[in-house]
């Protein structure tokens, strides 16, 4: 199953994120299938590939918890409702 997740970078309390398209059983760090986006919580940055995460979770992808929060405030699952 494929999973839209985060992916931890940057250094030791200075992180970021990347919104990774994984499959499941991957570990947090491992290769994704393909990046879609980015999160800085430190500064509330976020930067998102819309019309690819329309087309992963059309296809049947899982957001996390986080990650949902995150397409919720940039209002994405209305665009995949819409289509």
């Amino acid at each position: 199953m494929i999973k839209l997740r985060l992916k931890r970078f940057g250094k030791k309390r200075e992180v970021s994120y990347r919104i990774v398209a994984i499959e499941s059983k991957t570990r947090r760090d491992g290769r994704p299938i393909e990046e879609l986006g980015f999160y800085n919580p430190r500064t509330d940055e976020t930067r998102l590939d819309v019309p690819a995460i329309v087309k992963r979770l059309q296809q049947g992808a899982q957001p996390s918890q986080t990650v949902r929060s995150i397409l919720n405030k940039a209002q994405v699952f209305e665009q995949v409702n819409a289509k």
